[in-house]
């Protein structure tokens, strides 16, 4: 399951790394740069995600990584949803603030294992809606 998530991982990096490329060599300044801020937060929301999915699995010895890597992801929807003027990016970020904020109250509720699958998902949305 753990290696499932790290080739998933591995997998948004990689289609980040090739829509910078892409969007560098397809569209103007201006728009190549908010493509690099789209792309970069959604890494670094996917690297949050990665880091929730193994406090998930860690939950039992320490809860308060997951309340941190949750804490990641709402500073980095932040960011990305200052800067988003596309009502596709707007969507994905409301929608991933949703799963996310359902996940803390899981957590807040007592739950150490909660179900992150629609973070993964939501942040997989964004990733896609990043693509220029």
């Amino acid at each position: 399951m753990a290696a499932s998530r790290r080739r998933r991982t591995a997998a948004v990096a990689a289609t980040l790394a090739a829509v910078a490329l892409t969007a560098g060599l397809t569209t103007g300044c201006d728009a190549v740069d908010k493509a690099l801020d789209c792309v970069q937060t959604a890494d670094a929301i996917a690297d949050s995600v990665t880091d929730m999915q193994q406090a998930v699995e860690n939950a039992s010895n320490d809860v308060s990584q997951l309340e941190e890597s949750l804490d990641a992801i709402d500073k980095n929807l932040d960011e990305i949803g200052d800067k988003a003027d596309n009502a596709d990016v707007s969507q994905a970020v409301d929608d991933l603030n949703k799963a996310v904020e359902n996940v803390r109250t899981s957590v807040e509720n007592g739950d150490a294992t909660p179900d992150i699958g629609p973070v993964t998902d939501a942040a997989g949305e964004l990733t896609k809606v990043c693509t220029p």
